[in-house]
C-alpha cells in the first residue's frame, strides 16, 4: 500500500449540455500511478463507493467518484418535473468525468457497477479509458433471474412502482430503502427496456446504439457473482456482447472464494470485498506496466 494520508475533496464539473455534476477526488501527496473513475449503479450515490475509493487510493491510484444528474449531490431541489434521459448518465455525465480526469495527464481506468458498465458505450470518450472492470452489469430482463427474484421484480415493476410514481411524479425509491430516488424519465425508460432480453438494444428508436457500442475497443473485464440474482452470467453476456470489438474477459466469482457469505448485486463494494478489489487493481497495475514496459 502507498504511504500517505488520503485526501478527499469535493469537485464540480460541467457536462457538455451545461449540467453541473458533483464528485469527490481521492488522492494522496504521493504521485499517483493512474486515474480510476467509478461509474455508479442506478440510484446508488457515490458515497456507497467510498471504501473502494479509499482502498484504491491507498494502492497508488487517484480516484474520482461522482453522482449522476438527478442523484444525491447532483440532484436538483426536487425531482418532480425534472427532465432527462436514462442515457444521459453515460452520454453526458460519464463523458464529463472522463474529460475532467483527462486534464491530469494520467491514464484513466474505469470501475463500473451495474449501469456503470453499460455507460462506457454511451460516452464519446470511451477511447480515453484504458480498461473497464465492471461488476454486476447485465441486461436487466427478469427472464435471466432465478424464479423467486423474477416474480419479485415483476411485482415491483407492475404493482408497487406505478402508483408510487403516479403520486410523486418520480420514483421515491428511497422509501423502499433500495437506493436514491429516481427521476421519472429514468424510471420510465428503465422499465421499458427491462421488458426485453436485449434491453435497450431492442428499442427501435435506439438502433444507432448497436454501431456505437461496436466501436468501443477498451479492454473489458466483466464480473458476475453467481449469487447476483440481478446480473447472472446469461444477463451479463446479453449486454456485454454488444461491445463487439472490445477484448472481453467474462469472469464468474463465488462468495466463498473470497471469504464472504454472499455478494449479491451490492456486495462487490461492501466492506469485506477487498480481495475482489485487489483483483481489479492488480489487473490495472499489470496493464499499466505492460503499456510502459518499453
Amino acid at each position: 500500500m502507498t504511504q500517505g494520508k488520503i485526501q478527499t475533496r469535493t469537485v464540480q464539473f460541467l457536462a457538455e449540455d451545461g449540467y453541473t455534476l458533483s464528485g469527490k477526488l481521492y488522492q494522496t501527496e504521493m504521485s499517483a500511478l493512474a486515474n480510476i473513475v467509478v461509474a455508479c449503479a442506478t440510484g446508488v450515490p457515490q458515497a456507497f463507493y467510498r471504501r473502494f475509493a479509499e482502498y484504491a487510493t491507498a494502492a497508488g491510484f487517484q480516484v474520482l467518484t461522482f453522482d449522476y444528474r438527478g442523484i444525491a449531490a447532483s440532484a436538483p431541489k426536487t425531482l418532480k418535473n425534472f427532465k432527462m434521459s436514462y442515457l444521459d448518465w453515460g452520454r453526458y455525465d460519464l463523458t464529463a468525468a472522463i474529460e475532467y480526469l483527462s486534464k491530469t495527464g494520467l491514464d484513466i481506468y474505469m470501475i463500473g457497477h451495474s449501469y456503470g458498465g453499460q455507460a462506457l458505450g454511451l460516452s464519446k470518450y470511451h477511447d480515453r479509458v484504458e480498461a473497464l472492470y465492471c461488476f454486476g452489469t447485465g441486461a436487466g430482463w427478469h427472464g435471466y433471474m432465478p424464479f423467486k427474484e423474477k416474480i419479485k421484480v415483476q411485482v415491483i415493476w407492475n404493482i408497487i412502482f406505478p402508483p408510487m410514481v403516479a403520486v410523486s411524479g418520480y420514483l421515491p425509491w428511497s422509501l423502499l430503502k433500495m437506493g436514491a430516488d429516481l427521476p421519472y424519465d429514468v424510471y420510465r425508460e428503465w422499465r421499458k427496456w427491462c421488458k426485453n432480453p436485449t434491453y435497450f438494444f431492442a428499442d427501435p428508436d435506439l438502433k444507432a446504439l448497436h454501431d456505437q457500442y461496436a466501436k468501443v475497443q477498451t479492454r473489458i473485464y466483466a464480473i458476475a457473482a453467481l449469487d447476483d440474482a440481478w446480473a447472472l452470467p446469461a444477463s451479463r453476456h446479453a449486454f456485454i456482447q454488444h461491445y463487439a470489438q472490445a477484448k472481453k474477459s467474462y469472469i464468474d466469482i463465488r462468495a466463498a472464494d473470497y471469504g464472504l457469505r454472499e455478494i449479491g448485486h451490492m456486495g462487490y463494494f461492501r466492506q469485506g470485498a477487498e480481495k475482489i478489489w485487489d483483483e481489479a487493481l492488480n489487473t490495472f497495475k499489470h496493464l499499466h506496466q505492460q503499456k510502459y514496459a518499453a
